[in-house]
């Protein structure tokens, strides 16, 4: 299996994601690596990691996630691995809650994302995002 992550969707791989059926609530997974420092475009805040660049824009998207309905469902460092193998593990998994795919897709297009969005491109080193949808028990 590739394990392959990235910061920015590529095209076709967006363009399939948004354009499924509409099917209520989803909850996307999040498996996020940090770099060592932040990287910001214009050289600014070199003094910081790329975790704290992160909570930066974790700070902003918290409150557009509560403000669609969405909801934090868990966060957690990554401790270790008990089965399988990666060559690298991820720093943090963070499970987000959204009520559709409209919704997750206002909050990405928004003004508000646009501006905390340099943020987590200065923080991350990559990321997988896994969209999942719950089983009745």
């Amino acid at each position: 299996m590739l394990v392959n992550n990235a910061v920015i969707p590529e095209a076709k791989q967006a363009t399939e994601f948004f354009s499924a059926p509409e099917d209520g609530p989803f909850v996307m997974v999040n498996l996020l690596k940090f770099k060592a420092n932040a990287e910001y475009a214009d050289g600014s805040d070199a003094d910081l990691t790329g975790r704290q660049a992160y909570d930066r824009y974790a700070e902003g998207v918290g409150k557009l996630v509560e403000a669609l309905g969405g909801s934090f469902e868990f966060s957690g460092e990554v401790t270790g691995i008990l089965l399988g193998e990666v060559e690298e593990l991820w720093d943090l998994i963070a499970m987000v809650e959204y009520p559709s795919y409209a919704s997750f897709m206002a909050m990405v297009m928004s003004p508000e994302m646009a501006a905390i969005d340099h943020h987590r491109s200065a923080g991350l080193a990559g990321q997988l995002n896994i969209r999942t949808k719950s089983n009745p028990l």
